[in-house]
């Protein structure tokens, strides 16, 4: 596990990427990461009132499994503490939670048939993918269980009329979950929606494919450097 530190910074750059690829939803969604230690799990989370595009490493407040604000001087999301606090309990390799409402991904929330296997990049979540139904606004703590047996063992969640979720044991690996999980639900808008029929990936053809990306994970890494040098070339102040 990172020192926190570069868990503050990697998660304010998560904030700012996501602002960046138009996955904010003004002062709505939410990421977290847990921080290292024994004992009940406390995590990062943002401050609700700040955009995606303002957050700095310094602006992310420690809350417990409680809800309890145990560093920091500002409110959280209620809802995000309820999705967040049920995947951390529940899954010690989900050091990291991203939680999006993007265009895509509520719109493919929203099919009967949830994510199809119409691409390469769909393969990837092929067994990997939860659903969970929606329940309204995730205020009650009840629903944490239920969010937890959704999740199971899985790197993402589709929230029924909601939208989307992704778990990685970095910042790196969840935010790379997202991005392409979110990609996925794009090109499902623009294949279904182009008046012309779509087929189905074989089973046996994507299972294959998705052990294939499994064996290439390693290469997430490279990548996150590359969104951080980007990010830092853009405006470095996220590290702040």
């Amino acid at each position: 596990m990172n020192d926190i530190a570069t868990l503050r910074r990697d998660l304010a750059a998560a904030y700012r990427l996501a602002a960046l690829f138009g996955w904010d939803d003004t002062l709505y969604t939410h990421f977290s990461v847990r921080l290292p230690g024994d004992g009940e799990p406390r995590f990062l989370i943002n401050p609700f009132g700040l955009f995606f595009e303002e957050i700095r490493a310094s602006d992310l407040i420690v809350v417990d499994m409680h809800g309890q604000v145990v560093e920091g001087h500002a409110d959280y999301n209620v809802a995000g503490f309820t999705i967040h606090s049920a995947v951390h309990m529940a899954r010690d390799d989900a050091h990291c939670v991203i939680h999006t409402h993007t265009l895509a991904g509520m719109a493919v929330a929203a099919q009967d048939s949830g994510l199809l296997q119409l691409n390469q990049i769909s393969t990837e979540f092929h067994g990997r993918l939860g659903y969970h139904a929606y329940e309204g606004v995730a205020l009650d703590l009840d629903e944490r269980t239920r969010i937890q047996a959704s999740l199971g063992d899985n790197i993402a969640l589709l929230l029924r009329h909601h939208g989307l979720l992704s778990v990685g044991t970095s910042v790196a690996d969840a935010f790379y979950v997202m991005h392409y999980l979110n990609r996925a639900c794009e090109i499902q808008l623009a294949a279904t929606g182009a008046g012309q029929p779509c087929s189905e990936i074989p089973t046996h053809l994507a299972q294959h494919a998705c052990e294939q990306l499994q064996g290439a994970e390693w290469q997430r890494q490279l990548l996150w450097q590359a969104w951080l040098r980007k990010l830092d070339r853009l405006d470095p102040s996220y590290r702040d």
